[in-house]
């Protein structure tokens, strides 16, 4: 297949991960059909380098060996797609994938280094030989029908990200893991304000989708010159993250496997390594965290106050905080609406947070952006030029913008039209105050809340309600009733002429 459109690459991916639906559950399935479109993603690659060779060097198979040696990475003999399609009515043809996959990782041991974790040949999870072996056929049968290295520009990048946002809604409340919605990962990317030179952190990295929004960013700024850094705790989810990073070209991104606030892996010299830009959609009210592990913390990220054990969401915000440049560094960050107002530690936390002067704005958004939950959430924008001696030491507001009114309503997910993104970024960008929409609070409003962030106390968006005029409604209801009357009226006539 020469070229294929967009939607027909996500028809034919999305028809191979249905094969197995109902059998296997949908949020353990995606890390099977994910590896198996990174395995034959590389497939196709090498195949078609290996003829581009062919039909640059003929005969010369020395010449050809020594530039596939050389090449991004080394597919073994053996142990292509090909290879298993030509295999595929044998009875152990999970193990046989198994083994492939080995090879290729233990030939690319830097770039593909335990990159395949699941087990094609597995009972547990994939069900006695008969289901596996025909979930297992269905699916090759379905990846054979397009060649991936002849799909143009970003498809099969896009076609990726479009599988597993597919898998998030699929797989419901297990989803929030590996996912955040798109809609979400653009808008914050583009309030982060990434710039060509940047190094940009994402410390809780899902399978990495918000990483590359953000430098997509700087992309679209004529340049390439940023670099990608993240950290994930789950391990089948890492490895997610380093395929994306693979299929959309970004090798050199690196991605850590650990726990963020207990192992941050981002470090230089022995101190936390510093980023430009520092975007994240951390777990929300994460319970039991750490807090007893980390009252020593050796890095130095809670001096502000230790967050409550319960409730994780101070604990990234601080991590953040700490990992961005001082006097430049921006932080974007999704967090729950319990942020903006619970008091105790977390009070004292927010306050310092703001007689630091690093808080620039607080952005309310809609309910139900996301499938796994249908509670309010917030973008906090910290700002770290606002520190004396920044471009913006002056800056003493803080921006609300109350989005949370202007959304596309969905069945089971809400979502973000273009003209709500622009709005809630030209707003931000330009500090407008809109009424019932935004408002620049001084240092002086926020202290006289107490530091309470709650949105509704800078926003006033209460709409009076219209006063009813009771003649009109009556009138009106007097012309609806002839109406009825004269329809009534005509079918009884109708009914009579027909003898009923």
């Amino acid at each position: 297949m020469a070229q294929i459109t967009q939607d027909e690459l996500n028809k034919l991916l999305w028809s191979a991960a249905d094969s197995a639906r109902g059998a296997v559950d949908a949020s353990v399935f995606k890390d099977y059909i994910l590896a198996f479109l990174f395995f034959k993603y590389i497939s196709d690659l090498k195949q078609a380098e290996e003829q581009k060779l062919k039909e640059r060097y003929g005969n010369n198979q020395e010449r050809i060996e020594l530039r596939l040696k050389n090449a991004r990475f080394i597919l073994p003999k053996g142990a292509s797609f090909y290879d298993i399609y030509s295999q595929q009515n044998a009875d152990n043809i999970g193990e046989l994938i198994n083994i492939a996959l080995r090879k290729i990782e233990d030939v690319n041991n830097t770039l593909l280094h335990n990159i395949f974790t699941v087990d094609f040949n597995s009972q547990a999870i994939l069900g006695p030989t008969g289901q596996r072996n025909k979930m297992i056929r269905d699916m090759i049968t379905d990846f054979n029908k397009v060649n991936l290295a002849e799909v143009e520009g970003d498809l099969l990048g896009n076609a990726y990200m479009y599988l597993i946002e597919r898998f998030g809604s699929d797989a419901g409340k297990k989803a929030g893991e590996f996912f955040t919605p798109k809609i979400l990962s653009f808008l914050l990317a583009k309030l982060a304000m990434p710039k060509p030179g940047d190094r940009i952190c994402d410390p809780t990295c899902g399978s990495g989708g918000l990483l590359l929004l953000a430098g997509e960013e700087v992309q679209k700024q004529g340049s390439n010159d940023y670099a990608l850094y993240g950290q994930e705790k789950t391990g089948a989810t890492y490895n997610l993250a380093r395929m994306n990073m693979f299929l959309h070209g970004q090798d050199s991104a690196r991605i850590e496997w650990g726990d963020t606030l207990n192992t941050p892996l981002l470090v230089e010299n022995d101190h936390l390594m510093q980023f430009d830009i520092v975007v994240a959609n951390p777990p929300f009210s994460l319970d039991k965290w750490g807090e007893k592990n980390l009252e020593n913390d050796p890095y130095h990220r809670f001096e502000r106050g230790m967050p409550p054990a319960s409730k994780g969401d101070y604990a990234f915000i601080s991590h953040m905080i700490a990992t961005a440049k001082p006097k430049s560094g921006r932080v974007a960050v999704i967090v729950p609406h319990g942020v903006l107002f619970r008091g105790s530690s977390e009070g004292r936390i927010r306050q310092a947070f703001i007689e630091e002067n690093i808080l620039d704005a607080v952005i309310g958004l809609p309910n139900g952006l996301f499938q796994t939950t249908g509670i309010p959430v917030a973008i906090l924008i910290f700002d770290k030029s606002r520190e004396k001696g920044g471009t913006n030491e002056n800056r003493k507001d803080i921006l609300f913008i109350d989005a949370s009114k202007e959304f596309i309503s969905g069945k089971k997910q809400n979502t973000l039209s273009e003209n709500h993104i622009n709005k809630i970024l030209n707003t931000y960008k330009n500090r407008q105050e809109i009424e019932k929409y935004s408002h620049l609070a001084t240092f002086d409003e926020i202290t006289e809340n107490d530091y309470n962030l709650n949105i509704p106390r800078y926003v006033d968006t209460f709409e009076e309600e219209k006063e009813i005029n009771l003649a009109e409604v009556k009138d009106t209801i007097n012309n609806l009733e002839e109406q009825l009357n004269t329809i009534q009226e005509k079918m009884k006539n109708y009914l009579n002429e027909l003898g009923v």
